[in-house]
């Protein structure tokens, strides 16, 4: 049986046996946590310092980790000792609870009430959306896809919500252009900025604005670290590039959209190569350092994660510096 793309992953990725119930995301795809979780980490850190100071330190503060996969994030956390003393760390992920995750960090299937920092690294990625083609006569279609082959074919026209969403957001033009409906990761993300009483939201992913969007769509899936035809029947990844400029949009007053390497420059990632010299006064330190500045440089690289958009919602804390 045919169903529209966002009924079909939504059962793949999170239904009984799906694949974020079954897997560590971790074995699959590499994120800006994998590819330097201590630097990744303390930006974070950095940033949440930032958010503590702006809200007048309080106690508890929260550090909430959506998508949160194995808790790699909040496992590498670096802070002060006195702001280590006062901070609630909660990931956030439909999966079980890793049995090796760090005692201090709690584990929520929902997410919390927040004052303090929350934060989505690569979930809005995967939230399901339907798939949207324009077929010969000109006409915006819903393509359904087989959830056991991947075998599609088109549904029936767009209306109503998601026809105003793709006529605001992403107009096709050409018979075979392809779109995703970003509507759910709009909601998505407005719920959890939501939240969020006291403190700072941030989304941070791959994604497009208008003017520059993909005619094909990106509907894509990952399987042991591969990328993979789409198929929806639990056995691989299924992500697509998230319309930021929609989400921001959707999500209140006072969004501000950047890209990752101008934030964590910010935040005190430099991917800058030590000095020669060092290699000959301190040869370990010349290979630590090279090695902290090779994976900066990963974090920052302007045509791979360095393009990722950051999404900043402050909540209350307009003195936040980001």
């Amino acid at each position: 049986m045919l169903v529209p793309w966002r009924e079909a992953a939504q059962d793949a990725l999170y239904g009984p046996g799906g694949f974020y119930l079954s897997t560590r995301p971790a074995l699959h795809f590499r994120t800006s946590v994998h590819a330097a979780a201590d630097l990744f980490a303390d930006a974070i850190g950095a940033l949440l310092e930032r958010v503590d100071a702006a809200l007048g330190r309080p106690d508890p503060i929260d550090l909430v980790d959506v998508g949160a996969g194995g808790g790699e994030l909040l496992s590498s956390l670096g802070v002060s000792s006195e702001l280590g003393r006062r901070v609630r760390l909660t990931a956030v992920e439909r999966g079980p609870r890793p049995s090796g995750l760090v005692p201090g960090v709690g584990w929520a299937s929902a997410m919390p009430p927040v004052t303090g920092l929350l934060v989505a690294n690569e979930w809005l990625d995967n939230v399901p959306v339907d798939v949207v083609s324009r077929d010969a006569d000109g006409v915006d279609r819903i393509v359904l896809v087989d959830p056991a082959t991947g075998a599609e074919e088109l549904g029936p026209p767009v209306s109503g919500a998601e026809a105003a969403w793709m006529a605001r957001w992403w107009p096709l033009e050409a018979p075979g252009d392809r779109a995703e409906i970003g509507a759910p990761r709009d909601a998505a993300w407005a719920s959890a900025v939501a939240q969020v009483s006291r403190g700072l939201a941030v989304a941070v992913d791959y994604g497009h604005e208008a003017g520059s969007r993909p005619v094909g769509g990106t509907l894509t899936g990952y399987r042991d670290g591969r990328q993979v035809p789409p198929v929806p029947d639990g056995s691989c990844d299924l992500t697509a590039h998230v319309a930021i400029d929609a989400v921001a949009a959707a999500s209140g007053p006072g969004a501000v959209v950047r890209r990752q390497r101008e934030v964590l420059r910010g935040l005190g990632v430099s991917g800058g190569l030590p000095p020669r010299e060092l290699a000959s006064t301190d040869p370990a330190g010349y290979l630590r350092a090279l090695s902290t500045a090779t994976r900066a440089a990963e974090l920052t690289a302007p045509t791979g994660l360095g393009s990722f958009f950051w999404l900043f919602n402050p909540k209350n804390a307009k003195s936040v510096r980001f």
